[in-house]
């Protein structure tokens, strides 16, 4: 579960309380770090398809300094296909049980199936990242109630197959905005006790450049909802069109990106590159904090 934080002149952030420890988001942006398990993602596909690749990674990142890990077995890349749920089982669980030894980090399952989610919590996952936001699976929300773990419920317009024909809105922010209120109401009436749920606007999910630009200006509104902000920009098709460049060439853009939604008010940052992305975060918080405490002088 969660304990809000309360100050009067700035929202201070909160703490998430997980089964392995808590994520602090107090007055700092916390850094989630990306391990994909599948043959086909946008930016990494096949690289980590192998459990033991997969798991090395996820100890790298966590030692780069990621404060959860977010473990995903089905690409959600635009056209993506899906996979069955006795295949996405047999890609996240071995992964997550080789770290679970390991790390004493929360971890995120990456997942719109009650079953694989249910999997992944029995193997030591921590939280259930659901980019249907409980749409795709009607036992989902059952199961987060049940277990009182975290879920982060995520916008996204349309399917994976489909999401990216022709994305329309009138107001984009003011659109995901009233999706993922209703999203939190819908949660909450299933039992899902409030500190437990975390939003994302779904950057790159049903939206073209112009909506990703709106909503990475626009995140006060979706900060006011008041549940812990994920934003997960990080290597997106928008960075690599508005740069011109692959996805393996989007650092410095998706830094960019990460820097932007944390001083606009994101709590948490999904990253693919951990150990840049908490230099420029830390730079961030300073400018929407204030500096932390000094260290000793480097004399280097």
């Amino acid at each position: 579960m969660m304990v809000k934080k309360d100050t009067p002149a700035l929202p201070s952030g909160f703490v998430l309380m997980t089964r392995h420890g808590q994520i602090d988001m107090v007055r700092r942006t916390a850094v989630m770090g990306i391990v994909n398990v599948t043959p086909d993602s946008f930016s990494d596909g096949g690289k980590y398809f192998d459990a033991g690749k997969a798991a090395t990674h996820g100890e790298r990142l966590a030692e780069e300094g990621a404060e959860v890990l977010d473990i995903g077995g089905e690409s959600t890349r635009p056209g993506a296909e899906p996979v069955t749920v006795e295949e996405e089982i047999r890609r996240v669980v071995p992964v997550i049980q080789s770290l679970r030894v390991k790390l004493r980090i929360p971890i995120s399952v990456d997942t719109v199936k009650s079953q694989v989610a249910r999997a992944a919590l029995e193997a030591g996952a921590d939280i259930v990242n659901d980019v249907s936001a409980l749409r795709a699976d009607p036992a989902m929300a059952a199961l987060i109630a049940r277990e009182a773990v975290p879920v982060v419920l995520m916008h996204m317009q349309g399917t994976p197959q489909t999401m990216q024909h022709n994305p329309t809105y009138g107001d984009v922010v003011e659109e995901v905005g009233a999706f993922l209120r209703e999203r939190v109401r819908y949660a909450v009436e299933r039992g899902i006790a409030p500190q437990n749920i975390l939003v994302d606007p779904g950057i790159g999910f049903g939206k073209n450049v112009d909506h990703n630009i709106a909503l990475l200006r626009g995140l006060a509104p979706l900060a006011a909802i008041n549940q812990p902000l994920l934003v997960g920009a990080s290597r997106k098709a928008f960075i690599g069109k508005l740069l011109d460049l692959g996805p393996d060439e989007r650092l410095e853009g998706s830094l960019a990106a990460a820097v932007a939604a944390a001083l606009a008010g994101a709590n948490m940052i999904r990253v693919h590159d951990v150990k840049e992305a908490v230099r420029a975060l830390r730079i961030a918080d300073a400018l929407r904090f204030g500096a932390p405490a000094a260290r000793e002088p480097r004399h280097d």
